[in-house]
């Protein structure tokens, strides 16, 4: 019961954020048109945006099924005018939400308004350069509103939880990005000296390139290395790769662990040196029975600990 208040005042909270900061009408055609348009709690609203997404779907797919020469030359023609239908709609939902918000020029401002916009443009702009036409396909971008239309938001107390835990570990995972830089820049270096021109490592840049590549464990293949020894340093450029996938994991997990309900760090008993400090530090000045060594919490205990206070909390 508390779970389904709590997300439930989280979305009242998002929605009334979101309403003060463009201007929500207070009666008459735009307040109608907004409780359409921008909320979803009303059965014409969650209707709207459903449509909406069937109709964002149908249009990238239009774009992808035209960049197929097969297709194109026998339903071109066909796509173009759904493609100018598509563009119509968006351009009509673009200015309605313009209209129905007491400030437009910040809602055009923003991160969904600059979207909206994006989808607009490139079948505009495709009639003087018709290469850009296929950057349509940033309507998928507008597929982010799906978040709002199914109430995600009552996930938002685990998004800061996750962010939290990234931004905890930021300087750690500066340093790590800090240590692959060194390991490409000397490793790519190493492979061009090795290699040379001859092979294709026409340049330094070149092989940090085919070091990152293989870091990455992505390897294309357009770079290849031909001598014994380069082939030794791409093996060990290979095993180093799975390493730089788990480092930030194994991180960004660790400080998630450390974390608690209300983004609260669990302590921790002091061990090693640390806990001998601590119990001289504490220690009675009249002779008493013998302390009790604090007791380790191990990983498996705090998520016990932790899965009980949100027991307890509902």
């Amino acid at each position: 019961m508390t779970t389904l208040s709590s997300s439930t005042a989280t979305t009242s909270l998002d929605s009334a954020a979101g309403d003060e900061r463009f201007g929500k009408p207070e009666q008459g055609w735009r307040r109608t048109l907004f409780s359409v348009i921008f909320e979803s709690e009303s059965r014409l609203g969650r209707l709207f945006d459903l449509i909406l997404i069937a109709v964002i779907v149908t249009s990238v797919g239009v774009v992808i099924l035209d960049s197929v020469q097969a297709i194109h030359l026998r339903f071109g023609h066909v796509f173009g005018v759904l493609e100018w239908v598509f563009t119509a709609l968006f351009t009509l939902e673009y200015l309605g939400r313009l209209a129905c918000v007491n400030r437009p020029a910040r809602y055009a401002g923003s991160f969904y308004g600059v979207i909206d916009l994006l989808a607009l443009l490139p079948t505009f702009l495709a009639v003087l350069t018709p290469g850009l036409a296929y950057l349509i396909d940033v309507r998928i971008l507008r597929l982010l509103r799906v978040f709002r239309i199914f109430k995600l938001s009552r996930y938002s107390e685990e998004y800061r939880a996750l962010v939290s835990a990234v931004h905890a570990s930021r300087r750690k995972i500066t340093v790590f990005v800090g240590f692959v830089m060194l390991v490409v820049l000397v490793m790519g270096t190493l492979m061009y000296v090795v290699e040379g021109p001859v092979h294709g490592f026409t340049s330094i840049p070149v092989a940090i390139y085919w070091a990152i590549s293989t870091m990455a464990t992505v390897g294309f293949g357009d770079l290849v290395p031909k001598t014994d020894l380069g082939r030794a340093i791409a093996s060990v450029m290979m095993l180093l790769g799975w390493g730089v996938l788990a480092v930030p994991t194994g991180i960004v997990t660790a400080e998630m662990a450390r974390r608690g309900p209300g983004d609260d760090v669990v302590p921790l008993a002091p061990r090693g040196i640390l806990a001998m400090t601590a119990s001289v530090s504490k220690a009675p000045t009249t002779p008493t029975a013998p302390a009790v060594p604090a007791k380790r919490v191990t990983p498996s205990a705090r998520r016990r600990a932790l899965a009980q206070h949100r027991r307890d909390g509902r």
